[in-house]
């Protein structure tokens, strides 16, 4: 599932290529895919709407059009693609945006995971999706109290994946973070220490921060719009390897609250509390 890193660099692909382009027409291939609102009213509402900018919150690509937000999120294996208005539609190509210079941007997602919000712009933050996530990694907020007051009785790698806490980490990064800050994943998080919040504070943002200067993590089926691919893969600690890089000990895979979790048990040793 693309995370943080790869929906920013999504991001900033599409705003190169769609960024003042008007919406002439949407046809929705796949209702499902459309979340909110029902899907004669998206094509409606979203028709001779100006793509001015865009942006993203977490794992939320978010299109900000003259009247309202477009949210989109990519889930398993969506994917955006810039086509010729003129191109036959292809099997997975789900939902289709007719812009005013002859070409359309087009939602592909084999697995038809993806979810769609339009929204008026007065309401972005106050409803749902995003009024559920937590603070972005990089934002003032976040700091040591913050964690400490929002982390639970779970292991720290499941509290990273929440949403609620911090947006934008998955699977992949979450490994990665907590191999930084010398953590081990079965930990809970409410057993955590300053020091340790800081770490993880930290090791977010510079992991995330060089993870989205590499294009993010290539992973089974992601891939930027464009061919844009994701390098990160190469600095990659932990997550699906054999050997600490460190002491070049076995790595430990196990299954954390249901995710395949990457750790070493040498250098991310277990506590007693």
């Amino acid at each position: 599932m693309p995370e943080l890193p790869e929906v920013e660099t999504v991001k900033r692909v599409l705003s190169n290529k769609v960024k003042g382009k008007k919406i002439l027409s949407a046809k929705v291939y796949w209702n499902n895919i459309i979340a909110f609102p029902e899907v004669k009213t998206f094509e409606k509402q979203i028709k001779n709407q100006t793509i001015k900018n865009v942006d993203r919150y977490g794992k939320w690509l978010m299109f900000e059009l003259s009247d309202y937000y477009l949210l989109s999120h990519l889930r398993m294996e969506g994917k955006y693609f810039i086509k010729s208005s003129k191109d036959p539609k292809e099997k997975h190509q789900h939902v289709i945006f007719n812009l005013s210079d002859g070409t359309d941007l087009r939602y592909h997602d084999t697995r038809k995971f993806g979810k769609m919000y339009l929204l008026e712009k007065e309401d972005i933050y106050n409803v749902k999706p995003l009024s559920t996530l937590g603070l972005e990694p990089w934002d003032k907020n976040l700091t040591p109290k913050y964690l400490k007051d929002k982390m639970k009785n779970k292991p720290i790698k499941t509290c990273l994946l929440d949403q609620s806490i911090i947006t934008g980490i998955g699977n992949i990064y979450a490994d990665e973070i907590l191999f930084s800050s010398h953590i081990n994943p079965n930990i809970l998080g409410s057993q955590l220490t300053q020091t340790d919040y800081k770490n993880i504070i930290k090791s977010t943002q510079d992991i995330l921060s060089k993870a989205i200067e590499n294009g993010g993590t290539t992973v089974k089926s992601y891939t930027s719009e464009e061919g844009v691919h994701g390098r990160f893969q190469t600095h990659l600690k932990v997550h699906t390897k054999e050997k600490c890089p460190k002491c070049k000990g076995v790595i430990t895979k196990t299954n954390i609250g249901g995710r395949g979790t990457y750790y070493c048990a040498n250098c991310q040793k277990e506590r007693v509390v």
